[in-house]
């Protein structure tokens, strides 16, 4: 597999492919003739006038001039480097770079070619730059690109592989640093992961369905016809095709657990489709402050990712109910009255404790993504000598949905376990069907013992399994 990058079309499974090393990249010479000329562009305007960081200081410096001091440029990315925080993974590193290659070749950056070049040489023979989380709040990157554009002049090292080195002049360290590139990337990295969870939710939940016996008249079509909410209507469709030849219902009426299902995943489900469409647009975007065009130099606001923030904490939002349903979905798998088997799905002498455990972790692990849960676009601030009175804070928005991916998988392998375990215990609840395909696969993978043993190793390749269940339909 081959991307081509050319500033304009760039996907999350492109960006993906080339983050994790499955994919190659090749670059559009016809976007790096446009970054030629973008950047002598940048410098005519330069030697006519100020240019905000090309030959000013920045931030609340912005009127003072730098004069000709050929330093101009490295003095900027040294400032800027605080080099704080945690060090970001191989994966996403290499994310934020092709990111911010992407969006250079997009062309309204003004920098050199010969550091499109660079970057992209870097990303071709696997290198990584060491780049630190903490700097940013939502109005660029500004700590940790000046970390990758010290490590392509040669000042740092590449943490792993062998990069290039090139030259950073006065009219390379500005663009370089203004993009918002690892927040874009670690929020595409955790969506798609996200994304994942939630397709498999749907499946692990159906599963749940069948265990309980529950009662598909809740996803019936002229159910959801009657209030079509945007999402509703598809995720009652996928669920009546999972759940298609059960027996009859064990009850006329299901807890909330199962017959809400629909109404509670589909804002995250149309969540999920509007923040996809911001981040492509993310991905490809020139946002570069000041930004070249053929019509001249233009000083802006476009690197504020107020749209990225608010969809950020829309999908976390959305998806927190989703996963609080499965942990209450759980709970009804341990109980004899809903499942007519053993309390707690236990299979042993008297007193055994089965899945007891599971429900203490599930709480944990949902309470500890439900701390994090404040709207990251609600904060506020003034830096920069009060030049600087708003951001949108969507880095830490990428970060907290990257967070909540993290946990996520713990959750609804949680109720995997469990609704396998009782399908195992009742096998005739089961049609054949995607649903059974489903059990099958997991079925394979969990231990089959039921006797009281540790869980920690079945909570694992539970959530292991839910990229293949998010397949099944």
């Amino acid at each position: 597999m081959v991307v081509r990058l050319d500033g304009r079309s760039l996907t999350i499974n492109d960006l993906i492919g080339v983050a994790s090393g499955r994919a190659d990249l090749s670059v559009d010479p016809a976007a790096l003739d446009l970054i030629g000329e973008r950047h002598g562009l940048l410098q005519a305007a330069r030697a006519r006038g100020a240019v905000y960081g090309a030959n000013t200081g920045v931030g609340a410096n912005r009127h003072e001039q730098s004069g000709s001091d050929g330093d101009h440029g490295l003095r900027l990315l040294r400032s800027h480097c605080a080099a704080a925080g945690p060090v970001e993974d191989d994966v996403t590193a290499r994310a934020a770079m092709t990111v911010r290659l992407n969006q250079i070749l997009a062309g309204g950056s003004g920098i050199s070619r010969r550091v499109a070049e660079a970057l992209a040489e870097a990303l071709r023979v696997g290198a990584v730059p060491t780049l630190h989380s903490w700097g940013a709040i939502g109005t660029a990157d500004l700590a940790p690109l000046a970390e990758l554009g010290l490590t392509l002049a040669g000042e740092r090292p590449w943490r792993s592989g062998h990069g290039p080195v090139t030259t950073i002049d006065a009219t390379d360290a500005l663009p370089m640093i203004s993009s918002s590139a690892l927040t874009v990337a670690t929020a595409s990295l955790a969506f798609d992961r996200v994304q994942t969870q939630l397709r498999a939710s749907a499946v692990v939940a159906a599963l749940t369905f069948l265990a309980l016996r529950g009662n598909p008249g809740a996803y019936d079509a002229a159910v959801h016809q009657a209030r079509a909410h945007p999402g509703q209507v598809e995720v009652a469709a996928l669920l009546r095709g999972l759940v298609a030849g059960c027996g009859s219902p064990a009850r006329i009426q299901d807890p909330f657990g199962l017959r809400v299902l629909p109404q509670v995943t589909a804002p995250a489900v149309q969540a999920a489709v509007a923040l996809h469409d911001v981040l492509v647009a993310e991905l490809n975007a020139a946002v570069e402050n000041p930004l070249v065009t053929d019509g001249g130099i233009r000083h802006h606001g476009q690197f504020h990712t107020a749209t990225l923030a608010s969809g950020l904490d829309a999908v976390r939002g959305t998806f927190l109910p989703v996963l609080s349903l499965s942990v209450a979905r759980l709970g009804l798998l341990m109980r004899p009255d809903l499942t007519g088997l053993r309390a707690f799905l236990a299979d042993g002498p008297a007193g055994s404790s089965g899945l007891m455990i599971v429900e203490y972790v599930v709480q944990d692990v949902l309470t500890e993504i439900r701390v994090g849960m404040q709207p990251t676009a609600a904060g506020t601030l003034s830096i920069s000598l009060g030049l600087e009175e708003h951001a949108s804070f969507a880095t830490q928005g990428a970060r907290a949905l990257r967070t909540m991916a993290d946990y996520a998988p713990t959750l609804l392998g949680a109720e995997l376990v469990a609704a396998v375990r009782a399908l195992r215990m009742a096998p005739g609840r089961l049609p054949d069907g995607p649903a059974k395909r489903a059990f099958d696969v997991a079925d394979e993978a969990l231990d089959p013992i039921s006797d009281d043993r540790p869980l920690g190793e079945d909570l694992a390749r539970a959530a292991e399994l839910l990229p293949v269940l998010a397949l099944i339909r």
